[in-house]
């Protein structure tokens, strides 16, 4: 084979081996037809630190904010060419690969099926969906040169129930789960967090298809499970939380949340029975108001008392008993949400409840063409106003509410008979401390990081868009849908966050850039030597080796090996050799001296463990 040999010269291959494709090789490269097989026994990768591209840094971008974001920067895993925008190095995209094989097994093992979905898409799908009109700025669109409309696609949705109705015509063909790791397009209004909350960023998304609602019953505990294997194998435990939908649609809703300080959400759990719950969902246990009869309403003037503080000092009375009104400007018009006085108004509950998103709270300009008064409004006499009710507020009597001008208030407001109510709901966010609806615990509010997020989309994409089958009677019906993300920037930070310390991070082996920092300190020909030798035995032995063969001082070289945290580091040093030993550290642990024979035994002991 001159020819591939000669090919294999101009391609800068050096002594690899270069050929037609006959086999699994160490190293596939291109599209199948060629291969490249690194002459190493064991077929692993391994790098000398001389010719790895990278570089750390001691200290961090001061935009950085939290901790595991200045890792991220500092050990040179990826670096930011544009607000929310990512370059990964090597090392980082080293660590990206391992994660994906890690989905990709797991998927697999459920049943997942590989597939490539475009992210430039066109416009019609979405429209066809409802998304293109629904979806605000956050989504990028873009005309190509014919003025045909596309977008950039922050989801995969339409493209995956378009690829199932092309296909799908009957009940035999189902279910399956199809899954891809694809980049994703989102115009972020505020990108921060480092890899949190990015403009351009990769995630895995399935999609699973049902002939009916108890086949996706069945189905989607499983994919829970795997999420869960998958976030364990990753190194995190994550809790997996009642979620609302948003603007995915569907029912029944998960999401996949690390605890953590740095972390944007919020999760509330239970420790008595184990409920949880993203704030945007949860639900707890009210404290019950002593029951009444009705009383005739009855105007009382409060003059310059606004907020209930001064309210309930004023009537004497505890803020539950005072009925709260705050108005928001909604895609439909102004909702106006009535709750008791002790509670918060829940925007995620709000806007499922009343059937409106993007809800905002309604300014004093507002307020003032609506013919209401900031501070004194009330649901009694509202007009032309969408009136959303808490099940507090329809649960009990006789609340004071405003007056709906200066200086008045009203006493004894019932639901229903002085006000109208449209929609009824649990409208109200949980608080730390209140009782658990299950087991009457006190429930707690911990911050945590979304990594992924479950569905049951149920007929929500298959129905508009025409996605159906021919189940066994010949009808014709829409397809039953789940869909499950993860976004795999985001989990790679959240590694770094819950694995690291004051000297840098702490790999998990399955995650880990490479499996092993070899460090020869101050070499003389020996010392490199033996370095050289154990390097090639780690090969051998079919370890992913990292070997620091830089002329660098011993503490540039150990400082280096404890910020890019590989889980075990083999130190080689004139000291040791002399003694006929290796240093050898788990990350996260003490230092202890081997004989140089024994190094590969020793370190297929800790990466088992």
């Amino acid at each position: 084979m001159p020819a591939l040999q000669a090919l294999s010269g101009w391609l800068g291959f050096g002594d690899q081996q270069l050929g037609w494709y006959h086999g699994p090789p160490s190293l596939c490269i291109g599209t199948g037809v060629f291969y490249i097989l690194i002459r190493d026994t064991g077929g692993f990768l391994a790098m000398r630190m001389s010719q790895l591209f990278f570089r750390t840094y001691r200290e961090a971008p001061s935009e950085a904010e939290s901790d595991a974001y200045k890792l991220v920067v500092r050990a040179g895993l990826a670096r930011q060419i544009a607000s929310g925008i990512f370059t990964f190095m090597p090392l980082g995209w080293r660590v990206m690969r391992r994660i994906e094989e890690i989905i990709r097994q797991e998927m697999e093992a459920i049943g997942g099926q590989e597939v490539h979905m475009p992210v430039l898409q066109p416009a019609e799908l979405w429209q066809e969906s409802g998304r293109y009109d629904a979806i605000g700025s956050e989504l990028f669109r873009l005309k190509d040169r014919n003025k045909r409309d596309f977008v950039l696609a922050m989801t995969h949705e339409e493209a995956v129930t378009e690829m199932a109705r092309g296909i799908v015509n009957s009940y035999r063909q189902l279910p399956f789960m199809v899954f891809q790791i694809q980049t994703k397009e989102r115009d972020e209004p505020r990108p921060r967090g480092g890899l949190m909350r990015l403009r351009e960023f990769t995630m895995k998304d399935a999609y699973s298809f049902h002939d009916t609602n108890e086949d996706l019953d069945r189905y989607y505990p499983l994919v829970v499970q795997a999420y869960l294997n998958i976030f364990k194998r990753c190194g995190l435990n994550v809790v997996a939380a009642d979620a609302d939908p948003g603007m995915m649609g569907g029912n029944d809703s998960h999401e996949f949340i690390q605890v953590s300080e740095a972390g944007e959400d919020q999760v509330v759990t239970c420790p008595g029975c184990g409920y949880a719950a993203n704030l945007e969902a949860a639900v707890g246990k009210l404290m019950a108001l002593p029951q009444e009869e009705p009383k005739p309403m009855e105007a009382v003037a409060t003059p310059d008392i606004k907020s209930i503080t001064d309210l309930a000092e004023f009537f004497k009375m505890g803020p539950e008993r005072f009925l709260k009104t705050m108005v928001f400007s909604g895609q439909n018009g102004l909702v106006a949400a009535a709750i008791r006085g002790d509670l918060e108004v829940n925007l995620a509950k709000l806007a499922r409840v009343s059937g409106q998103g993007d809800l905002q709270l309604a300014d004093e300009d507002t307020l003032i063409k609506a013919g209401l008064v900031q501070g004194f409004v009330s649901p009694v006499g509202l007009k032309n106003i969408t009136i959303i009710a808490d099940t507090s507020v329809t649960e009990s009597f006789n609340f004071v509410a405003g007056g709906n001008k200066v200086d008045t208030h009203i006493k004894n407001v019932v639901a229903g008979r002085d006000f109208r109510v449209h929609h009824t709901g649990d409208i109200a966010e949980v608080a730390e401390g209140q009782s658990c609806a299950a087991c009457g615990q006190p429930l707690r509010i911990d911050c945590g990081i979304e990594l992924g997020h479950t569905f049951k989309l149920g007929l929500k994409y298959s129905s508009t868009m025409g996605a159906t089958f021919q189940d066994k009677d010949g009808a014709s019906r829409p397809i039953v849908m789940g869909c499950y993300g993860i976004g795999l920037d985001r989990l790679l930070q959240s590694v770094v966050d819950g694995n690291h310390d004051a000297s840098g991070i702490i790999w998990p082996a399955e995650v880990a850039p490479y499996q092993v920092a070899l460090v020869s300190l101050n070499p003389d020909d020996q010392v490199s030597a033996a370095a050289e030798k154990l390097y090639n035995d780690l090969k051998e032995a079919g370890f992913d080796a990292l070997y620091d063969d830089r002329a660098e001082s011993a503490g540039v070289k150990l400082k280096d090996a404890d910020l890019i945290g590989l889980p075990v580091r083999i130190v080689v040093s004139p000291k040791t050799l002399k003694e006929g030993q290796v240093e050898i550290k788990p990350r996260n642990g003490e230092f202890y001296r081997v004989a140089l024979a024994e190094a590969i035994q020793s370190v297929s002991g800790l990466l088992k463990n």
